[in-house]
């Protein structure tokens, strides 16, 4: 296992240069945008009519590596989905497939949700995958390794924007419509070509996470239809309570800047118009990174805190109900329940990106997620019957990853195994107590 990480972190390190290479001699004219007339639904149909998951634009183009086009092609699915308000709305997903007529795991799709985290559009992974090139979609660039050993096998790739056409970042129950109606789209494509029996496995780390986690828990209201089809979900890194990991981050480093990307996110997800609340220096900020990506936030805003941007009559994030209404939303486990077995994986060792290691009342954490919310949340779903394998590492939310991603790609290839439904890992019994996930208040 740990010649597979170097493998990884080597690929991921010599991707990452060929994207910072190539963007340096780009010029937007060339590359593709989130402003191309296929992104845009002009249909005379109301588009409330169509049912969540419809495909209302089909193109195909080459699958693209740092503005580079390879001989693979991605089919790009324009459909209808539902934002976190449940008001109707559209959404793009790209499929990839093998490049062979009779591929025996044609039919084994892989849902691969994206960490791209950003406030901008044009960093979603259909872009990138179209030809964009932007500092920001440096990340869905890097993330082909790490869905490649699953096309390799020839299955399925399905790769939503699962933050949507606004970019609505951290708000979670978007990133699970988002997810669930793509693979509706994927499934009732003629381009795509697969059957009602397809079998789904979810997967996604981080930003990719919430996607996941949030699809797992929806999709028995959101979409019964989908959900006898879908076989597990392998995350890590996971946001379970927003509003717990604002408290985490602020101060730090390197995640602080994540804090503000967050809480734009959620807040333009639901309609809320910060700026009443903003000091002159969080509304500098919030002008800097309300197009962001978290490229633009990590280690940027060394030490900032939520007094450094809001005035001063809004002492904490619960001075502001209207915050307290949407962090309340994207709380993870508050959706449903899931039907699926699950894979968790979560890091502890958040000292190693310069997070403090136990913070009181949040504990350890990943240097951006918080180890008891993870547990908690594993812990809600085990009593609730679900199988859940939860792991827990030493390390930070980066080094983290190199060691739960192995382990995702054995469990999801497991699952679609002859014996994937009978022999499914779980250790409910051996997950320790942690955080409270309830709601929070607003203050008086």
């Amino acid at each position: 296992m740990n010649t597979t990480r170097k493998r990884l972190a080597r690929g991921v390190s010599l991707l990452a240069a060929c994207a910072a290479i190539a963007m340096v001699g780009s010029t937007s004219a060339s590359a593709a945008s989130a402003n191309d007339a296929f992104y845009q639904y002009t249909g005379g149909t109301p588009l409330a009519s169509y049912a969540p998951g419809t495909v209302l634009k089909t193109r195909t183009v080459p699958y693209h590596i740092v503005g580079l086009a390879t001989p693979l092609k991605a089919t790009q699915l324009l459909y209808r989905a539902t934002n976190a308000q449940g008001q109707p709305s559209v959404n793009v997903t790209s499929v990839v497939q093998p490049a062979c007529l009779f591929c025996l795991n044609r039919e084994k799709v892989i849902s691969y949700q994206s960490f791209y985290d950003s406030l901008n559009p044009n960093d979603q992974p259909s872009v990138q995958i179209a030809g964009g090139l932007s500092l920001g979609g440096a990340i869905p660039q890097i993330e082909t390794l790490l869905f490649s050993p699953f096309l390799l096998k020839g299955y399925t790739i399905v790769i939503s924007d699962t933050q949507g056409q606004t970019a609505n970042f951290a708000a979670g129950p978007e990133y699970g419509t988002n997810t669930l109606d793509s693979i509706r789209a994927a499934k009732s494509s003629p381009a795509v070509k697969l059957s009602n029996k397809a079998k789904v496995a979810m997967i996604g780390y981080s930003g990719g996470a919430i996607a996941t986690e949030w699809a797992a828990e929806l999709a028995p209201t959101y979409a019964p239809d989908l959900n006898n089809n879908l076989i597990g979900a392998a995350f890590g890194g996971v946001l379970v309570h927003p509003a717990h990991n604002l408290y985490y981050v602020e101060g730090t480093p390197i995640w602080a800047g994540v804090m503000p990307m967050a809480i734009i996110g959620i807040a333009r997800s639901y309609g809320i118009d910060l700026t009443p609340y903003l000091s002159e220096n969080g509304a500098r900020i919030y002008d800097e990174l309300k197009d962001a990506s978290i490229i633009n936030a990590l280690g940027q805003y060394p030490g900032l805190k939520w007094t450094d941007l809001a005035k001063p009559e809004y002492p904490t994030p619960e001075s502001i109900p209207a915050y307290v209404t949407a962090a309340n939303k994207v709380i993870m486990g508050t959706g449903g329940t899931p039907t699926i077995p699950m894979l968790i994986g979560q890091g502890t060792g958040g000292e190693l990106e310069g997070t403090p290691g136990d913070k009181p009342g949040i504990g350890k954490g990943d240097g951006v997620m918080i180890a008891g919310d993870v547990r908690s949340l594993a812990r809600q779903y085990c009593a609730a019957g679900v199988k859940v394998q939860y792991n827990e590492y030493g390390g930070s939310h980066v080094t983290s990853a190199l060691q739960w991603l192995p382990q995702a790609i054995k469990w999801t290839n497991d699952r679609f195994g002859f014996f994937g439904s009978w022999t499914i890992p779980q250790n409910c019994s051996k997950i320790a107590p942690g955080n409270s996930l309830a709601p929070i208040t607003a203050a008086p």
